[in-house]
């Protein structure tokens, strides 16, 4: 009998999803992930759940509404982590014209019904706060709902949610090699120790690292693949009003302006074909003039490169005769061969419609329940995501030393789950020692022990954003404080 029933190669978000989806219906699964959960193209998206107004110009209309569907999804699931935001486009008289924009959102909501959320409107900008950060001489603009998420912690607490249904989450495991007979057989090395285990069946969501572990571990032929690389540019906050810009630039494409960590302005995406090794990718010089310059032509501050504060960019893969779309799923299996699943590329919005799709075509080799993920709200993510302002209060309530920006965050990140975190703290000494003004030694045992944390990158920029703020001081003293809880964790 194998050890497992499937075995995964990747965590980022396709893997995690995975993960949880088949240990949801009773399989016994383990993953491996080289470095950290979402190190990769899973923490670099546009933290977007939506339908995708460029999918509808394109008249994508049955992916639009599947999206829209999943958006309605994960406000039931992660309320905490998926905030339903405004989206305002404002009418450029050199881009598409306001009859264009007005009938595209009026299908777009018609294609969103029963969504909670509120249709799309006409705004007056030269009365309006959302004007207040935009050049003159724009007068009208149109908003509509959609979401915003954090897409690293989703990756995290997806993964959190598969291991709290039985499945093994290996993170510093690295899967060199993989024989294929009427079960799997593989070779791994797991956080410097190689060990054998055998699995029924074998899942490569290795990302942008598809081909190369098809061609060097799993020694299987591959369809062509192209990579694409997504670019983002984070810089000091531009407007104070809680909404998400989108822009039409004169190429047509559109530009997004979103809200992040409360200091800084998110803008992107830019993108364009990749080649070479993934784990080395950096934002072009250009990409980031062709944002700056984007985000200028509406915005009354005129944003340059100087003014950029970190980039973002991650790799992503489409098959190779198809530009954009949802990603692929490949399945292949023959007789008293182990089958093998193939999943890489799409989009946030999509991700756990894929898995559940993904994890039924194993259907025929082994019982399993029904699809379930849909329904059940990932951990912290309990209660109804109308109510996230009511459980800040409640936060701020129980523990009083909590500013409401401090709270805030918590609760995004946390949801029901922050007891777990916080305990029974009275005061913000009780918590440990300090990293920067937000950062507990309690939040950072708690990311260790339970999600999976060994490295201050994992908690500044993964489990958080806080690395965007914290003086170096503060990421050194991090850093000793987790080897300490490392080594005292080795000889207890």
């Amino acid at each position: 009998m194998a050890d497992f029933d499937l075995a995964i190669i990747g965590g980022g978000l396709n893997g995690v999803s995975l993960a949880r989806d088949a240990a949801g219906r009773g399989l016994r699964v383990i993953l491996f992930e080289q470095g950290d959960l979402g190190g990769a193209a899973s923490s670099a998206t546009p933290r977007l759940i939506h339908g995708d107004l460029s999918v509808l110009e394109r008249r994508g209309f049955w992916r639009v509404r599947r999206a829209l569907a999943e958006r309605r999804t994960w406000l039931r699931i992660a309320p905490h982590l998926v905030r339903p935001m405004r989206f305002v486009v404002p009418a450029h008289s050199d881009e598409r014209p306001p009859w264009l924009l007005r009938a595209g959102l009026f299908l777009y909501d018609s294609l969103a019904s029963r969504s909670g959320l509120p249709r799309s409107k006409t705004l007056d900008i030269t009365h309006h706060p959302v004007g207040n950060a935009l050049r003159r001489p724009f007068g009208t603009a149109f908003d509509y709902s959609d979401c915003v998420v954090d897409d690293s912690r989703l990756v995290v607490l997806t993964a959190l949610d598969a291991a709290e249904r039985g499945a093994a989450i290996r993170t510093g495991a690295r899967c060199v090699r993989a024989d294929r007979t009427d079960v799997w057989r593989l070779a791994v090395v797991d956080r410097g120790h190689r060990r054998t285990i055998t699995t029924r069946a074998l899942a490569n969501t290795s990302g942008a690292w598809t081909p190369l572990v098809a061609e060097t571990v799993l020694r299987q032929p591959q369809p062509a693949m192209a990579a694409t690389q997504m670019s983002q540019i984070i810089v000091p906050r531009l407007f104070e009003s809680d909404n998400v810009y989108v822009f039409q630039n004169s190429d047509g494409r559109l530009i997004f302006a979103s809200p992040f960590e409360r200091d800084f302005t998110l803008i992107g995406t830019v993108t364009r074909d990749f080649t070479g090794d993934p784990a080395i990718v950096a934002m072009a010089g250009s990409d980031v003039s062709y944002l700056c310059e984007a985000a200028s032509r509406y915005f009354r501050e005129r944003i340059a490169p100087v003014d950029v504060v970190r980039t973002v960019s991650g790799v992503n893969l489409r098959p190779a005769s198809v530009r954009g779309g949802d990603g692929a799923t490949l399945f292949h299996a023959r007789r008293r061969k182990a089958p093998l699943l193939t999943m890489f590329g799409g989009d946030v919005t999509t991700s756990r419609l894929r898995a559940e799709r993904a994890v039924t075509k194993l259907t025929p080799f082994y019982p399993m329940s029904p699809p379930w993920t849909a329904g059940a709200a990932l951990p912290g993510g309990d209660f109804a995501w109308n109510r996230f302002d009511t459980a800040v209060d409640l936060a701020r309530e129980r523990w009083r030393f909590l500013s409401e920006a401090q709270a805030q965050r918590l609760v995004a990140a946390y949801g029901s789950r922050l007891p777990a975190v916080l305990g029974d703290a009275k005061t913000r000494d009780d918590l440990g020692p300090a990293f920067g003004p937000e950062l507990t030694g309690a939040e950072v045992r708690y990311l260790m022990s339970r999600e999976w944390a060994r490295f201050p990158e994992d908690v500044l920029w993964r489990r958080s954003k806080l690395g965007l703020t914290m003086p170096a001081a503060d990421r050194d003293a991090l850093a000793a404080f987790m080897a300490d809880v490392n080594d005292s964790s080795r000889t207890s």
